[in-house]
């Protein structure tokens, strides 16, 4: 596995991974960007939303009951100081449609504890929780 980025001018950059895939990164306009892309703390985050989550769809198709929704959402604290680090992360499952709530709570908790690689390299510097809202 790998990935690179490009410098596209001002703050800008072009991120590319093992795919043909690419995302936009960019600073604020306070520090000399133009708020034109990710981030790269905002990608850390994704990456973890993104690797619970496919962990989850993944283990609920398996057990037969896929959500009529699904939604992840991350939050994270940072250190006061620099570098600003972060300290915790808070994860949210937002499911809608009929899953039984031990299939989901169960789905969760292997993706939390076995599956998901993001999760796990984090845990190892932040704490890491999760709540579940279902609609």
């Amino acid at each position: 596995m790998h990935a690179s980025v490009e410098w596209q001018g001002k703050m800008a950059f072009t991120g590319q991974g093992s795919t043909a895939t690419t995302v936009a990164l960019d600073a604020p306009p306070v520090v000399g960007g133009e708020g034109n892309g990710f981030r790269p703390k905002e990608l850390m985050l994704n990456a973890l939303a993104g690797c619970t989550a496919m962990d989850v769809i993944s283990i609920l198709r398996k057990m037969k009951c896929e959500p009529e929704a699904f939604r992840v959402e991350v939050s994270a604290e940072e250190s006061e100081e620099h570098p600003k680090v972060f300290t915790a992360f808070h994860i949210k499952y937002l499911v809608k449609g009929e899953v039984p709530a031990d299939k989901l709570e169960k789905a969760i908790n292997l993706s939390q504890e076995r599956y998901c690689g993001v999760t796990s390299m984090y845990s190892q510097f932040a704490e890491v929780t999760h709540e579940v809202v279902q609609e």
